[in-house]
């Protein structure tokens, strides 16, 4: 029997939080993925920047198989759209077998996708205030959770079956406003990424991890 090789992927993140969570992706699923996390922030430009200029990154181009982009969407980037999906195109032709792209996208603030760990609500976020009060919901669950706190994210990314299945149920609810319904298209991922609806995409990560396993 041929032995099966573990699928490379590299994951650019927004925040210290996303990073954390990250760390906790790589250990969980050693078993069935090398994960790379890049060590400094950044999302689309540094990522076409680091498998341009980065010797490692570009010596793996015709090994890599997915690069996430794990982020908060805001109204005020919306117009960003278009020049990332740029950048996007040119990193799926990094090679000719081509590279998948996932976009890890949470409304507003990473907190929300934490709580979903826990609650299923699907609350307005737009307010510096309304960002707090999801934090606030956080550490309703995890008094100890900081942003960028690895020990207390992990705790929290534990329940990630839990997420998974509210992370659907964000998505279902918008079907009826509109959400194209094709999972992790270009289409779809502008929809949500210049809307102002309540959502998370990162449970579709964690459910490709998952299914290497069977």
């Amino acid at each position: 029997m041929a032995r099966r090789i573990k699928p490379l992927i590299y994951v650019f993140w927004e925040g210290e939080t996303e990073q954390a969570y990250t760390k906790f992706l790589k250990s969980a699923f050693e078993d069935v993925a090398v994960i790379k996390i890049p060590p400094n922030s950044g999302l689309f430009i540094e990522a076409e920047r680091m498998f341009k200029n980065n010797a490692e990154y570009r010596n793996n181009i015709g090994v890599t198989d997915e690069i996430w982009f794990f982020f908060d969407t805001e109204i005020e980037k919306a117009q960003h759209w278009d020049g990332n999906y740029q950048i996007i195109k040119r990193l799926r032709r990094l090679h000719k077998r081509g590279i998948k792209v996932r976009l890890l996208m949470t409304t507003a603030c990473v907190e929300y996708w934490l709580l979903l760990h826990y609650e299923r609500v699907r609350p307005s976020i737009v307010s510096p205030a309304d960002k707090a009060r999801i934090k606030e919901n956080v550490k309703r669950h995890i008094p100890l959770y900081e942003k960028g706190d690895l020990k207390s994210t992990c705790e929290i990314a534990r329940n990630y079956e839990t997420a998974i299945e509210n992370g659907k149920w964000t998505l279902v609810s918008l079907v009826d406003d509109g959400l194209p319904t094709r999972e992790d298209n270009d289409t779809r991922n502008r929809w949500l990424y210049q809307g102002t609806h309540t959502f998370t995409t990162v449970h579709e990560a964690i459910e490709f991890l998952i299914g290497l396993r069977r």
